[in-house]
Protein backbone atom coordinates (compact mmCIF):
# COMPACT_ATOMS: atom_id res chain seq x y z
CA UNK A 1 0.00 0.00 0.00
CA UNK A 2 3.04 2.25 1.00
CA UNK A 3 4.47 1.79 -2.19
CA UNK A 4 1.86 1.00 -4.85
CA UNK A 5 -0.29 3.54 -3.69
CA UNK A 6 0.61 6.41 -1.69
CA UNK A 7 4.37 7.44 -2.31
CA UNK A 8 3.80 6.46 -6.66
CA UNK A 9 0.35 9.17 -6.14
CA UNK A 10 2.75 11.89 -4.56
CA UNK A 11 2.48 10.97 -0.43
CA UNK A 12 6.11 11.81 -0.05
CA UNK A 13 5.93 12.91 4.06
CA UNK A 14 7.92 10.28 5.59
CA UNK A 15 5.83 10.20 8.60
CA UNK A 16 2.77 9.58 7.02
CA UNK A 17 4.09 7.00 5.33
CA UNK A 18 5.55 5.66 7.85
CA UNK A 19 2.21 5.85 9.88
CA UNK A 20 0.34 4.04 6.95
CA UNK A 21 2.68 1.20 7.24
CA UNK A 22 2.18 0.91 11.27
CA UNK A 23 -1.42 1.12 11.56
CA UNK A 24 -3.38 -2.26 10.68
CA UNK A 25 -6.32 -0.92 8.90
CA UNK A 26 -7.81 -4.18 8.42
CA UNK A 27 -8.54 -4.13 12.08
CA UNK A 28 -10.82 -1.16 11.68
CA UNK A 29 -12.97 -2.86 8.65
CA UNK A 30 -16.20 -5.02 9.38
CA UNK A 31 -14.37 -8.40 9.11
CA UNK A 32 -16.05 -9.23 6.11
CA UNK A 33 -14.22 -6.28 4.30
CA UNK A 34 -11.09 -7.10 6.00
CA UNK A 35 -9.41 -9.27 2.71
CA UNK A 36 -10.49 -5.95 0.63
CA UNK A 37 -9.00 -3.68 3.63
CA UNK A 38 -5.84 -2.17 1.50
CA UNK A 39 -7.50 -1.55 -1.72
CA UNK A 40 -7.40 1.60 -3.37
CA UNK A 41 -10.65 2.48 -2.59
CA UNK A 42 -13.54 3.56 0.39
CA UNK A 43 -15.56 0.11 2.16
CA UNK A 44 -18.92 0.99 3.70
CA UNK A 45 -18.17 0.55 7.44
CA UNK A 46 -22.21 0.90 8.63
CA UNK A 47 -24.87 3.78 9.55
CA UNK A 48 -24.26 5.30 5.96
CA UNK A 49 -20.55 5.34 6.34
CA UNK A 50 -17.27 4.68 4.91
CA UNK A 51 -13.43 4.16 5.76
CA UNK A 52 -11.99 6.63 3.37
CA UNK A 53 -9.24 4.94 0.56
CA UNK A 54 -5.56 4.83 1.86
CA UNK A 55 -4.51 7.84 -0.32
CA UNK A 56 -7.34 10.20 0.88
CA UNK A 57 -6.42 9.17 4.70
CA UNK A 58 -2.33 9.69 3.41
CA UNK A 59 -3.21 13.38 1.84
CA UNK A 60 -5.38 14.38 4.64
CA UNK A 61 -2.75 13.56 7.38
CA UNK A 62 0.19 15.40 4.39
CA UNK A 63 -1.88 18.17 3.84
CA UNK A 64 -2.14 19.50 8.19
CA UNK A 65 1.70 19.64 7.59
CA UNK A 66 1.92 17.84 11.47
CA UNK A 67 5.79 18.21 13.68
CA UNK A 68 4.07 16.05 16.48
CA UNK A 69 4.13 18.20 19.23
CA UNK A 70 0.41 19.22 18.14
CA UNK A 71 -3.54 18.71 19.49
CA UNK A 72 -5.56 17.49 16.39
CA UNK A 73 -9.12 17.57 16.49
CA UNK A 74 -10.96 15.13 13.42
CA UNK A 75 -14.65 15.56 12.55
CA UNK A 76 -15.98 11.92 11.88
CA UNK A 77 -14.11 9.48 13.61
CA UNK A 78 -15.94 6.45 11.23
CA UNK A 79 -14.13 3.29 12.12
CA UNK A 80 -10.97 5.07 13.75
CA UNK A 81 -8.66 4.43 11.08
CA UNK A 82 -8.01 7.99 10.38
CA UNK A 83 -7.61 8.92 14.37
CA UNK A 84 -4.96 6.26 14.59
CA UNK A 85 -3.22 7.51 12.00
CA UNK A 86 -3.20 10.74 13.08
CA UNK A 87 -2.70 9.53 16.34
CA UNK A 88 0.82 8.83 15.25
CA UNK A 89 1.68 11.74 14.11
CA UNK A 90 1.13 14.20 16.65
CA UNK A 91 0.82 14.31 20.66
CA UNK A 92 -3.12 14.18 20.84
CA UNK A 93 -6.59 13.16 18.73
CA UNK A 94 -9.83 14.32 19.72
CA UNK A 95 -12.06 12.81 17.50
CA UNK A 96 -15.61 13.87 17.11
CA UNK A 97 -18.74 11.02 16.06
CA UNK A 98 -22.09 11.83 15.31
CA UNK A 99 -22.79 8.02 15.55
CA UNK A 100 -22.95 6.90 18.92
CA UNK A 101 -22.66 2.74 17.28
CA UNK A 102 -19.40 4.25 14.98
CA UNK A 103 -18.15 6.09 18.09
CA UNK A 104 -18.34 3.39 20.50
CA UNK A 105 -17.30 0.60 18.08
CA UNK A 106 -13.92 2.96 17.28
CA UNK A 107 -13.10 3.30 20.59
CA UNK A 108 -12.92 0.52 21.32
CA UNK A 109 -10.46 -0.60 18.53
CA UNK A 110 -8.70 1.81 19.56
CA UNK A 111 -8.24 1.39 23.06
CA UNK A 112 -7.77 -2.25 22.29
CA UNK A 113 -4.75 -1.47 20.08
CA UNK A 114 -3.19 0.58 22.05
CA UNK A 115 -4.10 4.22 21.16
CA UNK A 116 -4.12 5.60 24.18
CA UNK A 117 -3.69 9.39 22.97
CA UNK A 118 -6.84 9.07 21.16
CA UNK A 119 -9.83 10.73 22.52
CA UNK A 120 -13.44 9.72 20.85
CA UNK A 121 -16.32 12.35 21.75
CA UNK A 122 -19.70 11.84 20.63
CA UNK A 123 -22.03 14.87 19.07
CA UNK A 124 -22.06 17.49 16.26
CA UNK A 125 -18.63 17.44 14.77
CA UNK A 126 -18.82 20.86 12.85
CA UNK A 127 -18.83 22.44 16.64
CA UNK A 128 -15.76 21.16 16.70
CA UNK A 129 -14.68 21.06 20.37
CA UNK A 130 -14.26 24.26 21.73
CA UNK A 131 -13.53 23.31 24.89
CA UNK A 132 -10.21 21.58 24.06
CA UNK A 133 -9.84 24.29 21.53
CA UNK A 134 -6.99 25.40 20.00
CA UNK A 135 -6.00 22.78 17.76
CA UNK A 136 -3.37 22.48 15.84
CA UNK A 137 -4.86 20.77 12.95
CA UNK A 138 -8.28 20.25 12.42
CA UNK A 139 -9.56 17.29 9.53
CA UNK A 140 -13.28 16.89 8.30
CA UNK A 141 -13.60 13.75 6.50
CA UNK A 142 -17.45 14.73 5.46
CA UNK A 143 -18.38 17.32 3.04
CA UNK A 144 -19.29 21.05 3.86
CA UNK A 145 -21.61 22.90 1.66
CA UNK A 146 -20.04 26.28 0.35
CA UNK A 147 -17.80 26.40 2.94
CA UNK A 148 -15.98 24.82 6.20
CA UNK A 149 -18.00 25.17 9.10
CA UNK A 150 -17.01 28.33 10.86
CA UNK A 151 -16.68 27.32 13.82
CA UNK A 152 -13.89 25.05 13.19
CA UNK A 153 -11.73 27.55 11.55
CA UNK A 154 -12.27 29.78 15.24
CA UNK A 155 -11.09 26.46 16.63
CA UNK A 156 -7.71 26.71 14.57
CA UNK A 157 -4.54 27.60 16.18
CA UNK A 158 -2.22 30.73 14.39
CA UNK A 159 -0.44 28.90 11.37
CA UNK A 160 -2.30 25.38 11.47
CA UNK A 161 -4.07 23.71 8.48
CA UNK A 162 -7.80 22.99 8.24
CA UNK A 163 -8.14 19.95 5.82
CA UNK A 164 -11.79 19.78 4.14
CA UNK A 165 -13.93 18.65 1.52
CA UNK A 166 -16.25 21.11 0.37
CA UNK A 167 -18.89 21.22 -2.51
CA UNK A 168 -19.72 24.26 -4.40
CA UNK A 169 -22.30 23.84 -7.42
CA UNK A 170 -21.86 20.36 -8.47
CA UNK A 171 -17.64 20.15 -7.61
CA UNK A 172 -16.48 18.89 -4.53
CA UNK A 173 -13.00 19.67 -3.93
CA UNK A 174 -10.55 18.51 -1.07
CA UNK A 175 -9.15 22.42 0.52
CA UNK A 176 -7.18 23.66 2.84
CA UNK A 177 -7.46 26.64 4.76
CA UNK A 178 -4.23 28.28 6.58
CA UNK A 179 -3.99 31.74 8.16
CA UNK A 180 -7.36 32.41 6.11
CA UNK A 181 -6.03 30.93 2.78
CA UNK A 182 -7.48 28.64 1.07
CA UNK A 183 -6.16 25.73 -1.55
CA UNK A 184 -7.70 23.72 -3.74
CA UNK A 185 -6.15 20.33 -3.76
CA UNK A 186 -8.00 17.37 -5.67
CA UNK A 187 -11.32 16.46 -6.97
CA UNK A 188 -13.28 14.14 -4.11
CA UNK A 189 -16.40 12.57 -3.07
CA UNK A 190 -17.32 12.06 0.74
CA UNK A 191 -20.41 11.28 2.70
CA UNK A 192 -22.01 14.67 3.34
CA UNK A 193 -21.12 16.41 6.52
CA UNK A 194 -23.98 16.14 8.47
CA UNK A 195 -25.44 19.49 11.09
CA UNK A 196 -27.56 19.23 14.23
CA UNK A 197 -28.78 22.89 13.44
CA UNK A 198 -29.93 22.10 9.62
Amino acid sequence: MVERQLRRRGIHDERVLAAMGEVPREMFVPPDQRKRAYRDGALRIGEGQTISQPWIVGCMCQLLELHGDERVLEVGTGSGYAAAVLSRLCAAVVTVERFESLAEEAAATLAELGYDNVEVLLGDGSQGAPELAPFGGISVTATARDEPPRALLEQLAPGAALVCPVARGRREHLIRVRDGREEAVAAVRFVPLVRDDE
